[in-house]
């Protein structure tokens, strides 16, 4: 099995005094509590969706938790389980390819057990191609979006659950592409503002570009309003790039997307011009009263930006960097799959104090 390993340090100083916890896994997805108690899900080879939490010392995780299992999880290139946190419950997703459903599970014990797993999808096999995101709303409720192949071509369907994971309303169209399938391969993003607005961001295609859209439902997804376009320019291509962005909803309730075309990643492109961000791909982004925190690849080096400093190196061979953000914006965590595709590195990267 490949290796997890979580490193808790100050700041990104190179030179910190680091303590590793060390799990058997891979894909992982960070979800902070408002405690700030740090949720890590991720899965194995065989199939098993695990999850690791901080415990009273914020360096050092327990003993990792099996979730659930499914045959032939879904795992690599930005599939894999994804995890929110509520006040109500830890609620973690996966797919299985074997079977083609979307299983949410949840956890009302901070993680300690968890329930058996329920369907999301209510067509059999429609979620096969496994990519899907989810965001945790108010009040318990929280959103979950995939690519769908219950009819010819994929589209985008989406379900709520109202009541912190564990029933989910039948499924709804998000998007139907005019061109028969939006991108097929880009994974989803989802995210749910203070006041309830469900913001669903996609790849679509249309005529063979590849570009990204962003649609949003004020209804809790029961209705979508028509999908906009990101950005001023366009992107030809015979093929899926696999990367399918990623955005924030700031504190000022606006959505800054960031995403690739071609070699470069480009922010804005919906309440303001879009403008050049850096070469690279797989780019993630997390949102702080302090300001924004991105990282994303350039080749297969890691990089981080916050709000106080310059882009920095914290990888020299890895991929897919996702980026975490606690409620209150003070602990932030950055995680990678390193280039082996053996292990994980998971990095907070902003906290007053770190050390127990």
């Amino acid at each position: 099995m490949a290796i997890l390993t979580c490193l808790l340090a100050l700041g990104l100083s190179q030179q910190a005094n680091v303590a590793r916890s060390v799990l058997a896994g891979k894909e992982p997805q960070v979800a902070i509590g408002a405690d700030h108690t740090v949720y890590v899900a991720y899965g194995d080879a065989n199939g098993r969706v695990f999850v690791a939490r901080s415990g009273v010392e914020p360096h050092r995780y327990t003993e990792p938790v099996l979730v659930g299992t499914l045959p032939k999880l879904a795992l690599g290139m930005r599939r894999g389980p994804k995890i929110v946190v509520n006040e109500s419950a830890v609620v973690v997703t996966a797919i299985s390819h074997q079977t083609g459903n979307l299983v949410a599970f949840r956890s009302t014990d901070r993680g300690k057990t968890w329930s058996h797993g329920t369907s999301v999808n209510d067509v059999p096999s429609s979620a096969r191609e496994g990519l899907h995101a989810m965001a945790a709303g108010t009040n318990g409720s929280i959103f979950c979006a995939w690519l769908d192949l219950r009819s010819t071509g994929t589209k985008l369907y989406g379900s709520v659950s109202k009541d912190g994971g564990l029933k989910w309303t039948p499924n709804r169209l998000i998007y139907e592409s005019p061109g028969g399938s939006i991108c097929e391969c880009c994974t989803p993003t989802v995210g749910i503002d203070s006041e309830g607005l469900i913001y669903v961001m996609f790849r679509n295609s249309i005529e063979g570009y590849r570009d990204m859209y962003l649609t949003t439902s004020a209804d809790g997804g029961s209705t979508f309003r028509a999908a906009r376009k990101l950005g001023r320019g366009t992107w030809k291509l015979d093929g899926c790039p696999m990367d399918g962005g990623a955005f924030v909803l700031t504190n000022r309730r606006e959505c800054e997307p960031i995403w690739r075309r071609e070699g470069t990643l480009y922010r804005g492109g919906l309440m303001r011009p879009e403008s050049m961000f850096a070469e690279g791909q797989q780019a993630s982004a997390a949102s702080t009263p302090k300001g924004l925190y991105f990282s994303w690849t350039a080749g297969r080096r890691i990089l981080v930006q916050t709000p106080t400093t310059k882009v920095m190196e914290v990888s020299a061979d890895g991929n897919d960097s996702v980026v975490a953000t606690s409620p209150d914006g003070e602990l932030v965590v950055v995680a990678w799959t390193d280039g082996n595709g053996k292990s994980v590195t998971i990095l907070p990267i902003d906290r007053a104090a770190t050390s127990p």
